[in-house]
């Protein structure tokens, strides 16, 4: 057997062959095996032949991953009959060697001797003072391969398999037990405090939710008792219609849109979920009490100062609500409810709704109240977007440049953001369709206040540049700020 030749062969092929990924299942982590199989052969009286199919089983055990993470030690042993014939290894050694393989299998399971060195060795690093180093290198490719979601799960799955793992050799056991014992405790406080946080992030999300919700509700009844009622205004969707009930039949107006929501709550609950049905009831109940509770007054009689802050105000209320995960009016649910049913979108289906909703308010109370309900309804609108998606909103901003190189540098050391770059081709113009040259693509994501500078950064460099934005409803993870301050 050519131990030494085998060797060579392999670990330069490793070295220039393993994806940039596999940052555990690496070079240095083969050749600590070896170095921790001869250690543990020496202890066990492991010499000659043997000790030399103990080393060659562990230089093969991760080379299935120059091929694949899946299966990767049925892989290994694929490359070990193709190589080592070419080294003088027999058929029964490399079989030998292919079972030490297989039996670094998770859970391991070794029937002999040399078998249970490999395992111990290939999972020496358990009792070592740097395992949350070496965890963290494992923890990168499981997640890059799609084997890990998240650090909660990656923790909870490391306390299980450290915690049901057992060593096979005793000195392995004598000495790496009390180390991995130690690194066991660590994994179970970290674990447990994580726990700690995310049911405190969650008990001061909830908390936020309801003073958030408990806030909107008081200001869109401020709204409605101190703007839109008292002079006989409208809105869209379920509260317009009640309050079209409220003025054509003087129903109580809390009573009402109560109970017209109601109906819509139950249909939230098996279409949306059961928290936001829970949520919108409990916000449209309070909703009902503040207006029960707050006197009718009027705080102008100037239409025009009515329609646009009274719409503001209601749009703030129901903004608040829907931050907090809830809903003060059912019609979006009525229109995702018909939406699967019909050819219509939702905004066609709200349209729809609120059209009918304003003509019966023209032909009841004037061409005039209806127009300014209009505009109210406007201002709401475009308040609740405000509220909802803050002034910040996210655009994503897509540049086609000559200069790309410079537009991306810019991107990143001046604006500090992140970019992702896709591979294209520009050109195709009229009259020269048969000319184009490849180019990158640069999209990154910023805020409403940044559009400007992005704007005339990209100016300065390339005034040609073709640059077009699109606002986007959610983004999370990357480098996104959570909140700049301007």
């Amino acid at each position: 057997m050519k131990y030494e030749q085998v060797y060579s062969f392999l670990i330069e092929k490793l070295q220039t062959g393993l994806p940039s990924y596999t940052t555990y299942h690496d070079v240095s982590h083969t050749l600590s095996v070896i170095q921790y199989a001869e250690e543990l052969a020496a202890s066990e009286n492991i010499t000659g032949d043997e000790l030399t199919l103990l080393k060659t089983a562990a230089l093969f055990h991760d080379a299935g991953f120059l091929q694949s993470h899946i299966e990767h030690e049925m892989l290994s042993c694929k490359l070990a009959r193709k190589y080592l014939p070419d080294y003088d290894y027999t058929e029964d050694q490399i079989e030998s060697i292919c079972s030490m393989i297989m039996s670094t299998k998770l859970p391991q399971s070794a029937d002999n001797q040399l078998s249970q060195i490999l395992c111990d060795a290939d999972l020496f690093y358990f009792g070592d003072d740097d395992y949350p180093a070496k965890a963290e290198k494992l923890y990168k490719e499981f997640h890059h391969n799609g084997m890990i979601k998240n650090r909660e799960e990656w923790d909870q799955k490391q306390v299980e398999f450290v915690s049901e793992h057992q060593y096979f050799t005793k000195v392995a056991r004598k000495s790496r037990e009390k180390g991995k014992q130690k690194n066991l405790f660590n994994l179970v406080s970290k674990l447990e405090h994580s726990k700690h946080l995310k049911k405190n992030s969650i008990s001061v999300n909830l908390l936020k939710d309801a003073v958030s919700m408990v806030v909107g509700v008081v200001i869109a009844a401020f709204a409605l008792k101190g703007f839109l009622v008292p002079n006989h205004f409208f809105d869209g969707g379920v509260t317009g219609i009640s309050l079209l009930l409220h003025e054509i039949y003087h129903i109580n107006l809390a009573a009402v849109i109560i109970l017209l929501n109601i109906p819509f709550i139950i249909v939230s609950f098996f279409t949306v979920s059961r928290t936001f049905a829970l949520r919108t009831f409990i916000s449209v109940v309070l909703l009902g009490i503040c207006l029960v509770l707050l006197p009718q007054f009027s705080l102008t009689h100037d239409k025009l100062l009515i329609s646009i802050f009274g719409g503001a105000f209601l749009g703030i209320g129901i903004g608040l609500v829907m931050r907090a995960g809830a809903a003060l009016d059912g019609i979006e649910v009525l229109a995702l409810y018909t939406l699967k049913r019909t050819s219509f979108t939702i905004s066609e289906i709200i349209l729809g709704i609120n059209i009918i909703i304003f003509t019966i308010a023209a032909f009841q109370f004037g061409i005039e109240t209806a127009l300014y309900s209009i505009l109210t309804y406007f201002t709401a609108t475009r308040t609740i977007d405000y509220v909802v998606e803050g002034l910040q909103a996210h655009t994503g901003v897509t540049i086609i440049s000559s200069k790309s190189e410079v537009i991306k540098h810019q991107l990143v050391n001046t604006m500090g953001k992140g970019i992702t770059v896709y591979k294209g081709e520009r050109g195709f113009l009229p009259g020269n369709f048969d000319e184009s040259a490849d180019c990158d693509i640069i999209f990154t994501v910023i805020t409403r206040l940044e559009l400007r500078k992005l704007k005339n950064l990209i100016a300065e460099v390339d005034p040609r540049a073709f640059v077009f934005a699109n606002t986007i409803k959610e983004a999370s993870g990357g480098i996104l700020k959570r909140r700049n301050r301007h």
